[in-house]
């Protein structure tokens, strides 16, 4: 995401050498005449001397006035500062960008048919229909959209099954519309969450991220000694999620109960009967599944029309309908399944994750509305994190940078888009901090002195005071490219 700016400045540097040494030399023997420099050239005598005479004569004649000149300075770089630190303007790691697509997805609790969830989905796609700048859109039920980039980071290829559903939507070309992609996600969220509400579902907007794609913009991890210790601290974080303000998308990889039946064949009474444990297994697979046994030949159609045996749809979708089918005997008599079967009913196992071989539970959630920097909405839910009363008196301190080294209690790390900014970030700081060592090496070996490097470089910080306020005129995040401009200025400086 960051290489085009480091190779195009690489050119650029190149490309302005062989001008220096080629064509600038040429062009001035060509045009500049030797009378034009017949004048004197007096430096005391320009414009920007005189005016830069004017302005600081009067400060370096006093004491009092240089420490208040500094001291104005100073105080114009804590104000600078500061609005990070009010949020008057944000930090984040990439400003939004203008796609031309978005993601809906749809979760229902799990167990529900798969006619519900297209349900739920088809109604959603109908509101779509009606935002002007939606060009189409693909809803897909039971499956995945075809993955991309963000899809394939966040494991949308695992999402098989009745109770999910996504809708890939397209929007109008950047030219064709006024707003955003990002304002469009942010209009359509509430209503069509307010669909999903009515039928029990998380609906979810999932925009093509501007830089590296992360499970979520917002990621807590809970890590712990016992699975079932994890998940009630987890549900107890996913609330204070709900209930801080500007986080959206709220949800959590642990999935609900769901109710298995299994029936287990009595090997004694199958016998007795004269029925195998197979022939009632496959009964049950073909009247749950199905299977082919033959071909219609059509006069009307190019291709034999296979002929597939199978429960009708209300048929098997019942438990007393499925015990009435029966098998053949030995002595060709038709006993129902449910006289040589035991009905168990148990709850599904569920999806245990990990990370880095520790096993964890992980709380998602998005920003949207006032504050869209993840940074601010973490700050917050961290100080209601802190109050959380846990059993045995645990207190949970989040990490930020890594996970927790041992699992012998519940601990949790925040990730997502904060773990990519922390790095860029910290990288960027170091990447800073060795450009102003090696300026400050060229400056004492140009000027032989330790002292007027220092007073030069004073001005690389001061920068500040033009970066910061200016993003908050233009409304503008602070992000790493931000970063990366300001490490290119106080080259210039």
């Amino acid at each position: 995401y960051m290489s085009p700016m480091p190779i195009g400045a690489s050119l650029a540097t190149l490309f302005s050498l062989l001008v220096a040494l080629i064509a600038t030399p040429w062009l001035a023997y060509r045009f500049l005449k030797a009378d034009e420099h017949e004048k004197e050239y007096i430096l005391e005598e320009t414009l920007i001397y005189r005016i830069y005479q004017r302005t600081l004569a009067p400060i370096l004649s006093s004491r009092k006035k240089i420490w208040l000149a500094l001291g104005i300075g100073v105080g114009l770089q804590l104000i600078a500062v500061s609005l990070l630190f009010l949020r008057v303007v944000e930090v984040k790691m990439l400003p939004f960008d203008n796609k031309s697509e978005f993601q809906v997805i749809v979760d229902m609790p799990e167990g529900t048919t798969l006619e519900q969830t297209a349900a739920v989905t088809k109604e959603i796609a109908a509101y779509l229909r009606t935002e002007p700048e939606v060009e189409n859109y693909q809803y897909y039920v039971g499956t995945h959209a075809p993955i991309n980039f963000n899809g394939l980071v966040r494991h949308y290829y695992l999402r098989q099954g009745n109770n999910m559903g996504d809708i890939q939507v397209n929007l109008v070309e950047k030219g064709e519309r006024d707003a955003q992609s990002h304002e469009i996600a942010k209009r359509v969220r509430p209503k069509v969450q307010e669909i999903g509400r009515r039928y029990n579902a998380r609906v979810k907007i999932a925009e093509v991220p501007p830089g590296p794609p992360v499970l979520s913009t917002l990621v807590a991890e809970i890590y712990g000694p016992d699975y079932q210790k994890q998940v009630a601290v987890a549900r107890k974080i996913k609330e204070i999620f709900e209930q801080t303000p500007g986080v959206v998308d709220v949800d959590w990889l642990v999935e609900d109960d769901q109710v298995v039946y299994k029936m287990v064949v009595d090997k004694e009474k199958a016998a007795l009967a004269g029925v195998s444990t197979q022939q009632v297994a496959q009964a049950l697979r073909i009247a749950l599944h199905g299977a082919d046994v033959g071909l219609l030949h059509d006069e009307n159609e190019l291709e034999p029309l296979g002929i597939e045996l199978r429960l009708g749809r209300e048929n098997r979708s019942s438990i007393e309908s499925l015990e009435n089918v029966s098998v053949m005997s030995r002595t060709g008599q038709m006993i129902p399944i449910g006289d040589l079967v035991t009905l168990e009913k148990r709850v599904e196992d569920k999806s245990i994750y990990r990370k880095n071989l520790k096993r964890v539970v992980y709380v998602t959630g998005d920003v949207s509305g006032e504050i869209e920097s993840p940074i601010y909405a973490l700050l917050d839910m961290d100080k209601k994190i802190a109050k959380l009363d846990l059993p045995d008196g645990v207190k949970i301190e989040p990490l930020y940078t890594r996970a927790p080294f041992l699992e012998e209690k519940v601990g949790m790390k925040w990730d997502g888009e904060w773990q990519i900014t922390y790095e860029v970030f910290r990288d960027l700081g170091a990447a800073f901090a060795v450009v102003l060592i090696i300026i400050y090496m060229l400056i004492i070996g140009w000027f032989q002195s330790f002292k007027v490097p220092l007073i030069m470089m004073i001005a690389i910080p001061l920068s500040l005071v033009g970066i910061i306020p200016g993003h908050w005129i233009h409304g503008a995040f602070f992000t790493a490219t931000s970063m990366i401009g300001m490490i290119a200025l106080a080259g210039i400086m």
